[in-house]
């Protein structure tokens, strides 16, 4: 279990919706098994995780649905599959705990922030539990009286 990446860490792509879609219940960190290319098109910050997720398959974790455009000057002479399913590397204890937590107790996996930390590219990837309709009205209805709070106590 890992904390959430601080200022430090260089973000390449976020997944903003994730936090309105989910309950976000634990963080954990996870390195990512890149090609040259990808690693190229990441310093660029060509990556998307709007539609990503994480399955767990045979004791190994990978990420579906992440988009990473090639650079043309970068990918000229191999055929880059910009969604192609991308090994992520995890703690095998990790790996055990999620497995746990998400076959017994219904819980998802979302890729939350992908960010460069010591040049090397993680993934925060976040336990979740999916919101109602009901539960993301009153997020939103919490976050505007918040936000209306601050406006309040600026004036005063």
């Amino acid at each position: 279990m890992s904390k959430k990446p601080t200022a430090s860490n260089t973000q390449i792509a976020r997944n903003k919706k994730a936090y309105h879609d989910f309950f976000i219940e634990e963080h954990y960190e996870a390195g990512l098994a890149l090609e040259g290319w990808e690693v190229k098109s990441l310093r660029a910050s060509r990556a998307h995780l709007k539609e990503s997720y994480v399955l767990l398959h045979a004791g190994e974790a990978f990420l579906f649905g992440c988009h990473i455009s090639p650079l043309t000057s970068a990918s000229t002479h191999i055929q880059a599959d910009p969604t192609r399913t991308r090994k992520l590397l995890l703690h095998r204890e990790e790996i055990g705990r999620l497995i746990g937590l998400v076959e017994r107790k219904g819980y998802t996996l979302i890729p939350l922030v992908m960010y460069w930390k010591h040049n090397r590219a993680k993934l925060d990837i976040g336990l979740a539990r999916g919101k109602k309709e009901h539960d993301k009205r009153a997020a939103e209805k919490d976050r505007d009286w918040e936000r209306d709070k601050q406006r309040i106590m600026r004036e005063r």
